[in-house]
């Protein structure tokens, strides 16, 4: 069973739909995140929530905030806490471009996706822009009538 999921859903290990309905995505990349050992059991075990999760960068480095990965099960004392601040691993180009875009523009830059990659646990960020309220009508309206003409095709 545990290979038909992982057949079903790829590598991904969590998705912030959230992020994608409050945010216009601008730009992606992707980052490595240092994790501790029952951290990373914990989301091979898929127990990651990433409702909302934000990137903040200071001093020269991006830092992961407010994601949440569960306790492991099988963990010892030496177990982690579930909303502790974590360090992305990007290069120093990748964190000046992304800290000039946020200060210049107004961006947020928001995590999308925990991926399980080459056996390493990363995570797809994205330059976004925030919706407002008539963005947000907009793009359910698109999807609603992009529905309908499926719909509509496969009738006919």
């Amino acid at each position: 069973m545990a290979d038909k999921k992982m057949k079903e859903h790829g590598n991904v290990l969590a998705d912030n739909r959230k992020a994608l309905h409050d945010y216009s995505v601008l730009e992606r990349c992707e980052a490595g995140v240092e994790l501790v050992g029952t951290e990373v059991k914990s989301c091979r075990a898929r127990a990651i929530a990433l409702a909302d999760a934000f990137v903040r960068l200071e001093r020269g480095q991006a830092f992961l905030e407010n994601v949440h990965i569960a306790v492991y099960d099988h963990g010892n004392r030496f177990n982690h806490a579930p909303k502790q601040k974590r360090r992305l691993l990007l290069h120093k180009k990748e964190i000046l471009k992304l800290s000039q875009q946020v200060r210049e523009r107004g961006l947020t830059v928001v995590p999308l996706k925990f991926l399980l990659k080459g056996g390493l646990v990363k995570v797809e960020l994205g330059l976004c822009k925030g919706k407002t309220h008539e963005d947000k009508r907009q793009t359910l309206r698109e999807r609603q009538d992009d529905l309908d003409a499926r719909r509509a095709m496969r009738e006919h």
